[in-house]
């Protein structure tokens, strides 16, 4: 086994394109292991949990790029090593023929382009509250797609922006749709009348994708990243966002969603609720519904349910709207197949709030539920690499993605774990949902295939039934091809729901004893 390590000093690219490079770097064939990673702490100690940390780079400055090769020989590490040059270069020569003006400041830049109102921000978090203050300074929005910031540099940002009357997106904001166009990881929608307000990337985006479905359209989707409806941030974004689109002469209805927010926070943000001249729709997931409807909002339980209320809100007839019902002859030809044994869910997801919002929904039937993300400290895993009993996972969080590509960009992390947990003989249900759009991988059901079909071909040896249900986020819009997903799923026995609440509901109810 042979290990090549280059290090470029003074070399910085940002997280998003890394995790890309990453991911390619790992399908060079003859590679066991690739990184490419700055020089953080943090992906320091990957490196040493992973046994690849040499003194070389343990030297490594916070500015420096970090490339590792581990591969059989030396000659293959070493040709690894050109074809990632190579990708490299790709990246920087972008489309052939293509005409690029690259700034080296955000001031040359906004006085280089005096109507651009916008910056998207993705460098080293410990640069990041700097650059951004530098673009509100010049006038411009921001969307702050950088994790890894302070909470004191996040309220003193978001001050900034509302005494300038501008919107303050982020830090860790992965999501936004600004006139049709979406910004980072999104959804191809049509434009209509409903405007997004959103402390949670993969839950605006499939409210996004779900009033797609329904026939309305959206005017604004603005990300407030997620720490927004935090007792210390009070919901800064959230209020200005609501007070934005209220001002949007295009904008209809509004549409809140976030996880559970701060109760004092909650207040706040119900009193502009109150206030608002428009209808609103709040989606807080196990939020208070006595309270939204006092503050004059109109409830949502989950994100269909958000999305159904805004496109009739909006105008659209309901009785004509196709509600995607549950299929109940489906969970009961499910349930007989199941054994006894099988009593469990595992719910392997790429969306956070996806993974709540089906984790809430098991919480109102069994006791037995647990994740990464659990609240309550009686449930959350002691150890993430180990399931109990009904076990939802957001692969997506901190615990899993410290120095690693993120589960929308590179799978391969899930796809260990789906394999881990199909062998599981008290495993009933396997949940995934797969992502389209913007920002995601190329093919995700693709690059989970062969893995479904080796767990399916096990389990059948094993004498088991194995449900995998399969949720595909997008729309018609979107690439990959939102159908050719669909069917590659269901040509590998992977049975299918049509929203995020659907799966949620029809993994619980599959499992169900005695029913």
């Amino acid at each position: 086994m042979s290990t090549k390590v280059v290090i470029k000093q003074s070399t910085y690219f940002d997280s998003v394109s890394l995790m890309s490079l990453s991911t390619k770097a790992n399908q060079i064939e003859g590679v066991e292991q690739a990184v490419i990673a700055m020089g953080t702490e943090m992906n320091k100690e990957v490196l040493k949990n992973v046994g690849l940390l040499t003194p070389e780079l343990e030297a490594a400055k916070s500015s420096d790029l970090m490339i590792v090769v581990k591969a059989a020989t030396e000659e293959l590490a070493e040709s690894a090593y050109v074809q990632i040059e190579e990708l490299f270069t790709k990246k920087k020569g972008g489309s052939k023929g293509a005409s690029e003006i690259k700034y080296p400041t955000i001031d040359s830049a906004a006085a280089s382009i005096p109507e651009a109102n916008l910056a998207i921000i993705s460098v080293n978090g410990a640069f990041a509250a700097r650059e951004a203050r530098k673009a509100l300074e010049n006038d411009l929005h921001v969307m702050l797609f950088s994790d890894n910031v302070s909470i004191e540099d996040e309220i003193a940002l978001k001050q900034y922006a509302h005494e300038k009357g501008l919107l303050m997106m982020g830090p860790d904001c992965g999501t936004a749709i600004i006139n049709g166009v979406a910004l980072c990881f999104g959804n191809a929608v049509r434009k209509g009348s409903i405007g997004i307000v959103g402390a949670s990337g993969t839950g605006s985006q499939e409210v996004s994708v779900r009033i797609h479905d329904f026939g309305g359209g959206i005017t604004q989707l603005i990300g407030t990243g997620g720490r927004d409806l935090s007792e210390q941030v009070g919901g800064i974004m959230m209020i200005d966002g609501i007070k934005a689109l209220e001002a949007d002469a295009a904008t209809k209805v509004i549409v809140l969603i976030s996880k559970p927010p701060a109760a004092s926070v909650q207040e706040k943000v119900l009193a502009q609720v109150k206030n608002c001249t428009k209808p609103v729709v709040v989606y807080f997931i196990g939020g208070d519904e006595e309270a939204v409807v006092a503050a004059g909002g109109h409830f949502a339980k989950t994100t269909k349910e958000a999305a159904l209320k805004a496109v009739v809100l909006a105008g659209a007839n309901e009785e004509e709207i196709n509600k995607r019902a549950l299929n109940w002859p489906l969970i009961e030809e499910v349930r007989a197949k199941l054994a006894p044994e099988q009593k469990y869910v595992r719910g392997l997801f790429c969306g956070g709030t996806l993974c709540d919002e089906a984790m809430y929904l098991a919480m109102e039937t069994f006791a037995d539920v647990y994740s990464n993300i659990q609240k309550n400290p009686d449930y959350k895993l002691k150890n993430i690499h180990e399931s109990k009993a009904h076990t939802y996972l957001d692969m997506g969080d901190d615990d899993f993605t410290n120095g690693k590509p993120h589960p929308m960009i590179d799978p391969s992390l899930r796809i260990a774990r789906f394999l881990q947990e199909a062998k599981d003989p008290s495993v009933g249900v396997i949940l995934m949902d797969f992502i389209l759009g913007f920002g995601s991988h190329e093919d995700p059901v693709g690059v989970m295939l062969p893995a479904i079909v080796e767990a399916k071909a096990q389990a059948a040896k094993a004498g088991r039934h194995l449900e995998i249900l399969g949720y595909v986020m997008g729309t018609d819009l979107d690439t990959p091809n939102f159908d050719e997903q669909v069917k590659k799923l269901m040509d590998a026995g992977v049975t299918i729901a049509s929203s995020s609440t659907n799966a949620g509901l029809l993994a619980r109810e599959f499992v169900v004893k005695g029913a």
